[in-house]
């Protein structure tokens, strides 16, 4: 063998073997180490029984046991420059709110439809880029029926309703996208269950889907309500890949029945039915860009435990 062949084929022997070292590294690594992105949290999952009240403290946890990216579920009766600075001290920063839609606040509160400058100057405070409506507007003029709790309402409407305040409600999501989009804000909508109520021959998720102009609105996927709905969460995320920016980490027990009513047995993330690691790779060729941690109540313990163990968990899932 001449000394050029020998050369040459000792390096690509070389090369050979360190492609093989890094596979085998990057196999070894975590879902979120191997794709380079944060385990955040929505702090819903911490918002009952007062568990909010000292910011500073929670932050404080919350970046001790790993997390990094936060997604409020509002103002929580707070000044934006006042939440800013709790999140700065503690290490963390705010990367997406929610904001309730008009109809569901009173008229003078800030909404998702308030002016977009307004937004977007709330939201550059923060340092967010994301503004998420979080359920569906009611239809105007609706009212509970006597002992009727508002989820149950809501449901029973929604699934009387038809397909036009599922129409009405993508022409508004493209207004608000679009008045948002000057500014950098990315508008997204939040799923339950109720979206997946049989509409025909088609539900009320599919007509926003439909109607939703991709420039303008894309979708935060909650995991767990998707599952609630009887219907396989890695399947789903495939079905709309370029769509979801956002999903919602929440898991649920096997003992959870299919429904459209806002109902769901909750676990601990990784504790519960959902086989995460084929959820999260297709989470991943979807094009999703924030993972939230968010539980529903009861919780099996404190809040704070379960915040904790979600995160254990899923650093050292590999997928």
């Amino acid at each position: 063998m001449e000394r050029r062949d020998f050369l040459f084929g000792g390096a690509a022997a070389f090369v050979a073997l360190g492609s093989g070292a890094g596979a085998y590294a990057r196999a070894r690594q975590g879902f979120f180490q191997r794709i380079g992105r944060p385990i955040g949290l929505q702090l819903y999952t911490l918002s009952g029984s007062g568990g909010l009240k000292d910011i500073d403290g929670v932050f404080a946890q919350i970046a001790e046991a790993g997390y990094r990216e936060l997604e409020l579920p509002g103002l929580l009766g707070r000044k934006p420059a006042e939440l800013r600075a709790s999140a700065d001290k503690a290490g963390l920063r705010f990367t997406s709110i929610h904001l309730l839609p008009p109809g569901m606040v009173p008229p003078t509160s800030f909404s998702i439809s308030s002016e977009p400058q307004l937004v977007a100057d709330m939201l550059g405070t923060l340092g967010a880029v994301a503004a998420v409506i979080p359920i569906m507007p009611l239809p105007p003029g609706s009212r509970p029926e006597k002992g009727e709790g508002f989820t149950a309402m809501l449901s029973r409407i929604m699934t009387q309703a038809g397909p036009d305040p599922w129409e009405r409600m993508a022409d508004d999501f493209n207004r608000i996208g679009s008045g948002l989009r000057p500014f950098g804000i990315t508008l997204g909508y939040h799923n339950h269950n109720v979206e997946f109520t049989p509409v025909g021959k088609t539900t009320g998720w599919e007509i926003l889907v439909e109607k939703t102009d991709p420039r303008f609105v894309s979708f935060e996927v909650d995991l767990g309500w998707v599952t609630a709905a009887g219907l396989d969460p890695a399947d789903f995320l495939r079905k709309h890949k370029g769509r979801v920016r956002w999903v919602h980490v929440k898991d649920v027990m096997a003992s959870t029945k299919p429904n459209f009513a806002f109902k769901m047995d909750p676990a601990n993330v990784g504790a519960g039915s959902i086989r995460w690691a084929e959820v999260l790779r297709a989470a991943e060729a979807a094009g999703v860009a924030h993972y939230y941690v968010e539980q529903e109540p009861p919780f099996p313990g404190e809040r704070m435990d379960s915040v904790r163990a979600a995160f254990s968990f899923l650093s050292q899932l590999k997928a």
